[in-house]
Order: structure tokens, then C-alpha cells, then sequence
């Protein structure tokens, strides 16, 4: 290959490689990490796992963000399939619906609502 460094050691090469080769939705990946990235996308993912079900006006004001802001961002998560909506009435509510995003919030340190 035109450009690349000579290799040291082969089999750290080879192992290199094969951690790459081994992810095969590479992209998805990217496309997640690329959501996750943004502060606001991020912030709006945390509220919807500890308040299922919430609607937009309550995340907004959860958040201190214009319902605008929120339905934005909700629209862009909802494409990528990571939140669903359910009408009520005239209002939206929301919930998350990615089970690999809900285990990397738990990672972050996101936990769940205690009632009791």
C-alpha cells in the first residue's frame, strides 16, 4: 500500500486487522457514535430512558429546550429507529426503542426510575 508505514511486527498487524475485519456493520457503528456525539441528541436519549413514555412539551421542559428543538432531534432519532412514538390525543410520547442504545446508556451510568 502507497502511503502506510512499515510494519514492526506483523502479527500485531494482522491482529489489527482482524479486529477491524470482525465488526461487519462498521457504518452502523459510526452512525451511532455520530447520534451519540451530540450533547442535545445525547441529553434527549437520557431523559427518554429514565421517563418512558414522556411527551415532547415535559422533555422539553425537562431539558430547558424548545418543544421545537426536541421534536428536531426526536425526528432524527425516530428515522434511525432508535425511539418510538405513540399519539395521545393531540400529544406525542416517546420512548426509547434500540436495545443496543438503551445498553450503552447504561454504560454511561443512565439508570431507570425507581417508583416506590
Amino acid at each position: 500500500m502507497t502511503g502506510t508505514s512499515p510494519a514492526f511486527d506483523p502479527e500485531q498487524v494482522a491482529q489489527a486487522r482482524a479486529a477491524v475485519a470482525a465488526v461487519p456493520d462498521l457504518p452502523e457503528w459510526v452512525r451511532r457514535f455520530e447520534l451519540l456525539g451530540d450533547p442535545t441528541r445525547l441529553r434527549i436519549l437520557l431523559g427518554l430512558h429514565r421517563a418512558p413514555g414522556i411527551y415532547v412539551s415535559d422533555l422539553a421542559a425537562a431539558l430547558d429546550m424548545s418543544t421545537t428543538a426536541v421534536s428536531h432531534a426526536l425526528r432524527l432519532l425516530r428515522n434511525q429507529g432508535w425511539v418510538a412514538v405513540r399519539r395521545d390525543g393531540k400529544k406525542m410520547s416517546y420512548s426509547l426503542d434500540d436495545e443496543v442504545v438503551h445498553r450503552m446508556l447504561h454504560d454511561l451510568g443512565a439508570t431507570h426510575a425507581h417508583n416506590g
